[in-house]
């Protein structure tokens, strides 16, 4: 079956940012969405370490190693942008300053819950970083994930069984085969991203879908 590339499922989400927004991006893929965002559009990215006004990645032999972002990867920093401390990264998540947030996910269910910090494995250190922060200060979170995981199940599920980041968080989910969105009856198929049929989209999905055509 055809996917989307992870570079090809961020310019998609990417098309979806109003102008002006200001807009958190998470470690991991989300982080290429910062490539596909047009200038015009003014919008400003947040970055967990302390930037805002974070550019796209930084190119070959233009990397600064004291200019990451959270995943400590090198970026660059738009006319104008700035840098803070973690306390003053963390009110502007927490205090509802964020427009969006774009994280990465594991499991998420109809209802919006959200699990995307770990897969609950005995001994492994915790990692949740800020993504509970994120989940509930931003005024909309968008998921950005594959459809399914590498042992093929899905992650779009019924009910999370991974520990939960935060529960009813989600408004939206981008896949390698669709856009999902989360309202009050459930998941509701906006956009199908590949050639493939509502019966097959269903098969790899682990809740009951409803298509908006």
């Amino acid at each position: 079956m055809q996917r989307l590339t992870r570079h090809q499922m961020a310019a998609r989400l990417a098309r979806d940012i109003p102008p002006g927004s200001y807009v958190n991006i998470g470690i991991g893929m989300p982080e290429l969405v910062a490539n596909y965002l047009d200038p015009d559009d003014e919008i400003l990215l947040h970055s967990e370490n302390g930037i805002l006004g974070m550019g796209p990645n930084a190119g070959e032999g233009e990397e600064d190693l004291e200019l990451i972002n959270a995943g400590k990867r090198p970026v660059t920093l738009l006319t104008g942008g700035a840098f803070f401390e973690h306390v003053d990264s963390f009110a502007i998540m927490r205090g509802g300053h964020l427009d969006l947030s774009i994280m990465g996910g594991m499991q998420v269910a109809p209802n919006g819950d959200l699990a995307n910090w770990s897969l609950g494995r005995e001994g492994e250190p915790p990692a949740v970083g800020g993504a509970m922060d994120l989940s509930v200060g931003a005024r909309k979170v968008y998921i950005l994930m594959e459809h399914n995981a590498k042992d093929g199940t899905p992650k779009l599920v019924e009910k999370c069984t991974l520990p939960l980041t935060g529960p009813g968080v989600v408004h939206r989910v981008y896949t390698d085969l669709a856009v999902v969105e989360i309202t009050p009856e459930g998941f509701l198929v906006v956009d199908k991203l590949v050639d493939i049929s509502d019966e097959e989209l269903q098969a790899q999905t682990g809740a009951r879908l409803r298509f908006a055509h």
